[in-house]
């Protein structure tokens, strides 16, 4: 126990003295729909640790989210987001893009939360309806009238949300139905195996069926393949993230991506 604890302790102040040295820096995977083009891109974190190099998320976030060090964090990566939607707002080929952020959800369930987005977002002086806030099933089990309110206020604002990971918690279709969602994202790993498992063919088709009758957007994550690509065109899914168009870039690569490929 003493071992873990220091541990823990050692971790805070590693990751604290991170965010304030610029350790921290945000990739790009681009988001695109089925006739190539780029309407966005999810950020996602990685830290260029002084000593063991480029860490992943899930090399650090659970503990993050244990010592609550994943608050200051979180808010960084509000910022720095919407500086960069602020950055490309002047740039034709970059500002219809939504940039998604996945929320922690201890963050989403600060008594402020509220006002710090939108705080963040007026002093970047950015239009709110390009940036998504991405929430997990897990994050929406306690307080869901608390989690309504925030939602609702923020999406007031122009803010919009994405329920990321569905179908692979506690899936209950009566918190969608009183969620203020604008997206459903379909799992990376029911896409995995779409063409060659019955069951996963059927839990993505079902989504699709599921967003379309509740008048939500659908995008499938870890599309890898022309095939798994066209199993979902077929099926009604429009909207795309994967390594078939490409992995998580850096911003210069990502930019660079955009104005060559997929620019509107």
């Amino acid at each position: 126990m003493e071992s873990i604890a220091l541990k823990r302790s050692i971790f805070e102040k590693d990751f604290l003295a991170g965010i304030e040295q610029n350790q921290f820096v945000l990739y790009y995977q681009i988001q695109v729909t089925d006739n190539a083009q780029a309407i966005g891109a999810e950020a996602l974190l990685r830290w260029q640790h002084p000593h063991h190099g480029m860490m992943l998320p899930g090399d650090f976030i659970q503990l993050a989210e244990e010592t609550r060090a994943v608050l200051p964090l979180t808010q960084w990566i509000i910022e720095a987001v919407c500086n960069q939607l602020a950055q490309w707002s002047n740039q034709p080929e970059f500002s219809h893009l939504v940039i998604a952020i996945n929320i922690s959800p201890q963050q989403f369930r600060q008594h402020d939360f509220v006002d710090q987005v939108l705080s963040i977002v007026r002093k970047a002086g950015i239009n709110p309806q390009r940036l998504k806030l991405e929430l997990t099933e897990h994050s929406l089990i306690r307080n869901m009238d608390e989690m309504v309110d925030k939602m609702s206020a923020l999406r007031h604002a122009g803010i919009s949300f994405s329920l990321d990971d569905f179908g692979t918690g506690f899936s209950s279709l009566s918190y969608l139905k009183r969620l203020p969602l604008d997206q459903l994202k379909i799992d990376q790993s029911f896409v995995r195996d779409v063409l060659t498992d019955p069951n996963d063919a059927a839990i993505a088709k079902a989504i699709i069926t599921l967003a379309e009758s509740l008048e939500l957007g659908v995008l499938a994550e870890g599309v890898e393949t022309k095939e798994q690509r066209d199993f979902l065109v077929k099926s009604g899914c429009h909207a795309y993230q994967g390594y078939l168009f490409s992995k998580p870039l850096p911003l210069e690569s990502f930019e660079a991506l955009v104005r060559k490929k997929f620019s509107v």
